[in-house]
């Protein structure tokens, strides 16, 4: 294809051109102001010596067109997966491209969209952005969005050079309900209440069949739901009061209406944070003797505790005539204690104590009841458990661990962790650390626990239930748990723990130890011994199983589209069992490993592609009209394709049209002048003459 063009290439500055040009208009003004008749073969001439100067040239160019290109962005995201929508989009592709096929020098170019990074919903206009920054604007001449409507970056629209139009999947009769969670807290007090507030909606066109109501199901943890009828479109307050410390996961879900699009959004997890007030703690010692500040110094280094602390300095039965003002600031109040208060404490411990009558029968009843209420009760041991006035000879003796043999041995040993202690949370790790620390001093072989020694051990027998996890001399129990109801209780069979905190032969993990226990006591999650836990980062899940028992361990992982993986655990230490499992997506996840379950929202439990499922224009449509382009609803029928010029209608029943931009390339430049100089000097020396000579002949008629 040729085409051609008059260009101009001056041979002097046009300054010099301008001036020229005044001086010709000067001149024949003059001309016409002395009447001289060839005044216009005078302009004639300037003109073509102007003309000349400014150097015509006809320029003609070989070009060759290029096609127009029309863009496809087509939405595969999440909510596009719903019904019958992948089908619609599949049947408006392929016709789309047969139909820019047909038509001439037309190229279609598709784009491909899924869900966003990090639940960043549908990114469609930025997808459209990106294919016009890689296609010249000049040969766009038109797009073509496939999609439901729900795009999640209206900011990211391209300023368009021509027709935009959206293929509407979905249907107008399509109807969903959700389940929104507009308040709840990262953080709790346990005990205390919190509210929650949720909101069940409906959206698109409710069937007049449906009910204003839904019925909704709260789980803890993973365990039985509860189901509760509740209104639609209201706002829900709903009071939670949190009995355990550590992450609290409740799911919320609403029962499938037969007719709503999907129930991936009738699900929603909030992960709340226990937290502890205050701990309140009651230590009563029996005696003073050397390791009595051991527990009370642990305690109050503890600042989440609240110590409550007795000690007996005078039983009854001592009379010496010294005043009470002396001996003790004030009165042991045991009535407020163990009878109106007891079930404020977290946790009682008993440090050496032996029954002389201070606490009656009936308050140790108390703490017995207490302990199978809920409550923890710790027995710190010296030899006064194996005599007859061990708090063993109380009703106490019905939740204890261990009984006494009144044996009570006096001499050195290295205490250890039972088999059963290298996996329980409680003394896990204790043994290995110490003896790694000492064995790199060179203070200890790699077989013997690097701490220091205890000199006295209560000989005691264990009960049937109770979990021996450390050992002293010749192996007899030293450290001995168990539960009891719904409490705990805990035996330490020795009252030589303080040796460790004075560094004797070297010291041990007093505080840690201690710790660790009066922790589990008081039901510290983090301190379970049969427990799943789980813990995202991205779309990975670290899943780790801690238990007492042997053998092979595989996690079942329910996802959140019902799908079942079975996951083999692999042990890296004693008792604790772990595995990274890639997710396949975002959503609700729960974990079940013999008997112990857990519940796992990775990213939010209901997507960004599902807080709105029913297809609508409303979000498109204010970027569509401006070009002058349309929405069709594909379940009216695939719509043709038109050509149509630019500034009109590009959208109608049934049609869409893109604009022919009519973009070249130009392969070849020719410049030929309009005519040679010495020509154009000829024609102007002959106008100049021609003037002269018509002036002239003029003159002589008027003389004549």
């Amino acid at each position: 294809m040729m085409d051609g063009s008059v260009i101009l290439d001056p041979l002097v500055p046009l300054a010099l051109i301008w001036a020229g040009a005044a001086l010709s208009v000067l001149a024949v003004a003059v001309a016409l102001w002395r009447g001289l008749s060839g005044w216009w073969l005078r302009a004639a001439a300037a003109l073509v010596l102007i003309a000349a100067v400014l150097n015509p040239a006809l320029q003609r160019e070989e070009r060759q067109p290029l096609s127009d290109i029309v863009i496809a962005v087509v939405d595969e995201s999440a909510s596009q997966k719903i019904g019958d929508r992948p089908a619609q989009t599949g049947a408006a592709l392929e016709n789309l491209r047969a139909q820019v096929a047909a038509l001439p020098d037309t190229e279609l170019r598709v784009v491909r969209v899924g869900d966003g990074p990090d639940n960043a919903g549908t990114l469609l206009l930025s997808a459209l952005s990106e294919a016009m920054a890689g296609e010249p604007r000049a040969r766009i001449a038109g797009a073509v969005l496939i999609s439901d409507g729900h795009a999640h970056d209206l900011a990211a629209a391209p300023d368009m050079p021509a027709p935009l139009h959206l293929l509407l999947t979905g249907r107008g009769t399509d109807w969903d309900r959700r389940l929104i969670v507009k308040n709840a807290p990262a953080y709790a007090i346990i005990n205390e209440q919190v509210t929650l507030t949720l909101h069940i909606e409906d959206q698109g066109a409710v069937p007049a069949s449906v009910t204003g109501t839904a019925l909704l199901s709260i789980a803890v943890d993973g365990g039985p739901a509860q189901e509760f009828r509740v209104p639609v479109n209201e706002d829900l307050a709903l009071p939670v009061t949190l009995d355990h410390g550590g992450l609290n996961v409740l799911q919320f879900s609403v029962a499938l209406t037969e007719g709503e699009l999907t129930d991936r959004n009738n699900v929603a997890v909030v992960q709340i944070n226990g937290v502890r007030d205050r701990l309140r703690v009651l230590l009563v010692s029996g005696e003073p003797h050397a390791g009595e500040r051991t527990w009370r110094n642990l305690l109050k280094s503890d600042a989440s505790v609240d110590l409550v602390h007795f000690t007996i300095l005078r039983p009854p039965e001592k009379q010496d005539g010294v005043p009470v003002s002396e001996l003790s600031l004030i009165a042991f109040p045991t009535r407020e204690l163990f009878v109106d208060k007891i079930g404020e404490f977290d946790l009682i411990i008993f440090d050496r104590y032996r029954r002389r009558g201070i606490l009656p029968a009936s308050y140790l009843d108390n703490v017995r009841d207490y302990v199978r209420g809920g409550g923890a009760v710790l027995v710190a041991a010296g030899p006064e458990f194996g005599s007859a006035d061990s708090l063993y000879r109380s009703s106490l003796a019905e939740v204890l661990p261990g009984a006494p043999t009144a044996q009570v041995i006096e001499r050195g040993y290295l205490p250890r962790v039972a088999p059963l202690g290298a996996k329980h949370p409680v003394t896990a790790g204790l043994q290995e650390a110490a003896t790694t620390a000492a064995t790199t001093a060179g203070g200890a072989d790699a077989d013997t626990p690097g701490w220091g020694r205890w000199f006295r051990l209560v000989d005691v027998t264990p009960t049937p239930e109770a979990e021996v996890v450390m050992t002293g001399a010749d192996d007899r129990p030293l450290l001995l748990l168990d539960r009891v109801g719904a409490g705990r209780v805990a035996l330490l069979a020795s009252d030589q723990a303080w040796l460790w905190g004075r560094g004797f032969e070297g010291g041990g993990p007093q505080l840690e130890l201690l710790r660790r226990l009066a922790h589990w006591m008081m039901k510290e999650p983090d301190l379970e011994e049969e427990a799943l836990t789980a813990t995202a980062e991205g779309q990975t899940l670290a899943i780790t199983r801690r238990t007492l028992g042997d053998g092979p361990r595989e996690v079942t992982i329910t996802g959140p589209d019902g799908a079942v993986t079975v996951l083999p655990l692999a042990e890296t230490a004693p008792g604790r069992f772990a595995a990274d499992w890639q997710a396949p997506d975002i959503g609700l996840y729960r974990l079940a490993e013999g008997g112990a379950e857990r519940v796992i929202a990775l990213g939010p439990s209901a997507p960004r592609e599902f807080e709105e499922t029913v297809a609508t224009d409303a979000r498109i449509k204010p970027l569509v009209t401006p070009t002058r382009g349309g929405t069709l609803r594909l379940e009216d029928g695939v719509p043709d394709v038109r050509q149509v010029s630019a500034g009109r209608a590009a959208a109608g029943r049934g049609w869409i049209g893109i604009t022919p931009r009519g973009a070249y390339v130009t392969a070849d430049i020719t410049v030929q002048p309009l005519l040679p100089a010495w020509l154009m000097l000829l024609i102007a020396a002959l106008l100049a003459i021609g003037a002269w000579l018509w002036e002239g002949r003029r003159e002589r008629r008027i003389r004549g």
